[in-house]
């Protein structure tokens, strides 16, 4: 059974108790400072085995969730922000949406400062369409958000794959379907098992506990949001409010079974919160 903790309805509560257990000071950070007070995360990941004749930088975008809490102009400045570290790449990890496109033709502008300058991928998140999102008020399918893509010249990868060429490095891409929506189908999106190139395998999967589908194929890294690292990390206690199963892999890079793991904390929130987790744009060196 797939987990299904509500995140929303534990963000609200949090929402409603927060003013009497927090401190006025912790309080006005949480709803007014840290949920915009974005930070650029650099990371070096190395990947042995694999033929690389240079290091390549991917931007990590995850978890936009274009809303009323979070406006287009802020989402235009973390764009802004990534391109300034001149990508060979980007992959977004998926909800580039709340619940539905607030301003398709101002969002598909911004998304398309960064597909203007190198390849832009997609994989589909709980809140892009689907049948998680239909039961939240949400679109019941992803053609709303492929169209926007579409029109910002951004490629999904909905369980399908494709090899990259980055100025001559090669980047096999595998992008699954989200897993809350029972949508990820590695035996549809890996062309096969084994990787028989020498070049790096890199999977886009918007929840991080999808990895448990992925144990008998063949990947090098896998590029994650969904967490928000957690949203709210609280003192001796962590991130409960985190709506995975295996919280090892709330946030950041860690090992699994001879892989990494990539999850960001992303540029987005739900609710207008955050707490000793600031949004980020995250920058990949792998070599």
């Amino acid at each position: 059974m797939r987990f299904r903790l509500t995140r929303r309805r534990l963000l609200a509560g949090a929402l409603a108790a927060g003013a009497g257990l927090l401190g006025a000071g912790t309080w006005i950070d949480m709803r007014y400072v840290e949920p915009q007070w974005l930070k650029e995360t650099r990371v070096n990941v190395r990947l042995p085995g694999k033929t690389l004749s240079r290091p390549v930088r991917v931007l990590h975008l995850s978890d936009l969730h274009a809303s009323g809490h979070v406006p287009m102009a802020y989402i235009e400045k973390a764009i802004k922000r990534g391109i300034a570290h001149k990508p060979d790449l980007v992959c977004f990890t998926g909800d580039l949406i709340n619940r539905h496109i607030p301003d398709r033709k101002r969002y598909a502008a911004a998304l398309r400062l960064l597909s203007d300058g190198c390849p832009c991928y997609a994989c589909a998140g709980n809140h892009d369409g689907g049948s998680w999102a239909r039961a939240i008020g949400g679109y019941a399918g992803l053609d709303e958000t492929l169209g926007l893509l579409d029109d910002a010249n951004i490629r999904m990868l909905f369980n399908a794959s494709e090899t990259v060429s980055l100025d001559g490095v090669l980047v096999e891409l595998i992008g699954l379907g989200d897993y809350w929506a029972n949508d990820t189908r590695p035996e549809k999106a890996f062309p096969h098992k084994e990787n028989q190139e020498e070049s790096p395998r890199i999977v886009l999967s918007h929840n991080p506990d999808s990895k448990g589908l992925l144990r008998d194929y063949a990947w090098d890294l896998m590029l994650c949001g969904h967490t928000h690292g957690g949203q709210l990390s609280l003192p001796l206690v962590g991130t409960p409010f985190a709506p995975v199963r295996d919280h090892r892999y709330v946030y950041g890079l860690n090992p699994w079974e001879g892989r990494w793991i990539h999850t960001t904390s992303g540029v987005g929130n739900l609710h207008g919160m955050r707490l000793n987790c600031r949004p980020e744009v995250a920058i990949l060196d792998i070599s």
